[in-house]
């Protein structure tokens, strides 16, 4: 096959503009895939709750009975209040609508409903909260809108779940958190984070501790996009000095210890693992040119309790990269808006971003011929 025909292009504007598109793409990928919720240490004792925004429904995690973490729509039965309005909290032993006081147990059923007695055919047990499946991946809680997927969590993963073991995510816990407003559409910001062609212009700081050409990409995916990177020689993790204030995470080895693993579990969720901490992004789209980033730092525990613990080291360099790449990614939201925009050629160290715009194509193909 010749050069020219391997030539791969980037996706018409309408993809990152389009309403009509970006309503479509909830199908695509929210609508059919498990999709990260958050982490079950938000929600550590019975009654706990988050409340999470997708695709326009607003979704209840909370924990039950028996440790177990559920997912119900925010809707009460009744006549269709938001039953949570705080982001987070606790339900106590119930969760009861501010309404008319319908209140519904830890596993969803509707175990009060006032006034309902003398209507005849009613029966509490018809009406539980619609509930979301839900699955665990090392202290990661995935979400899917289908009550029975075709694919489980790990099938979806495809061996993720083993590559990363190592890691011990589940162990970790929030040393930082930060909440990013970025003026992009969410693709753009999952192309940016699968290559690192722009480091050396937008990224100085990363450049000097990790060679952009040091990149070993794995083949894309349709569950996850992902490679690593190697740090330079007498660098020991990614911080604002290449120093590391922790030791290395306790079931890494020599390798793992001297890289670092960026991949992008679809639909919304970045994961940087590093020797000494994990960066968890997660992706909320809320419109074709916003995207809402909650950013995390997961520390070992025994960092986190150390008295001279203080992860400003990892969170400032991070925090730094992030707004470089958020303000790229808006000015190329701003570029795809234009008239003059045209799909550009990819070069063959982008083939992650291609293999994802195949994977849009994809979707889109079975949704129109489904």
């Amino acid at each position: 096959m010749s050069e020219t025909a391997l030539l791969a292009t980037s996706l018409p504007a309408r993809y990152y503009v389009d309403p009509a598109c970006f309503r479509e793409e909830w199908d695509w990928f929210f609508g059919s895939m498990w999709f990260y919720a958050g982490r079950a240490e938000e929600i550590p004792a019975r009654g706990d709750y988050v409340l999470r925004e997708v695709a326009g429904e607003s979704l209840i995690l909370v924990r039950g009975d028996g440790g177990l973490i559920r997912a119900f729509s925010n809707v009460c039965r009744h006549r269709g209040t938001r039953l949570c309005e705080a982001p987070s909290g606790s339900t106590g032993a119930t969760i009861r609508c501010p309404y008319h006081a319908w209140t519904y147990d830890l596993d969803g059923r509707l175990v009060g409903a006032p006034h309902m007695e003398r209507v005849e055919g009613f029966r509490t047990e018809d009406y539980p909260l619609a509930q979301l499946s839900l699955d665990l991946w090392d202290g990661l809680i995935f979400l899917h809108f289908q009550e029975r997927p075709t694919a489980s969590l790990r099938d979806q993963l495809t061996g993720m779940d083993e590559k990363f073991r190592a890691w011990q995510m589940g162990e970790l816990r929030v040393g930082q958190r930060i909440t990013y407003d970025v003026a992009a559409n969410w693709k753009l910001l999952i192309h940016n984070y699968s290559e690192c062609l722009h480091c050396p212009g937008v990224h100085p700081a990363l450049q000097k501790l990790s060679h952009y050409l040091s990149g070993e990409n794995e083949p894309a995916d349709e569950g996850y996009l992902g490679g690593r990177m190697a740090l330079r020689e007498g660098v020991a993790t990614l911080s604002t000095d290449g120093r590391s204030r922790r030791a290395c995470l306790p079931g890494l080895g020599p390798s793992e210890c001297r890289h670092v693993y960026y991949y992008a579990v679809l639909p919304n969720l970045l994961l940087s693992l590093h020797p000494d901490y994990v960066m968890i992004h997660s992706l909320w789209p809320r419109g074709t040119g916003r995207t809402e980033v909650v950013c995390e730092w997961l520390f070992h525990p025994d960092a986190l309790a150390a008295p001279e613990f203080d992860p400003a080291d990892a969170v400032g360099f991070w925090d730094l990269t992030n707004r470089q790449d958020w303000h790229v990614c808006e000015q190329m939201q701003l570029g795809l808006g234009s008239r003059a925009y045209r799909p550009g050629p990819y070069s063959h160290r982008e083939d992650l971003l291609s293999a994802f715009d195949r994977l849009i194509l994809d979707r889109e193909r079975a949704a129109r011929s489904s």
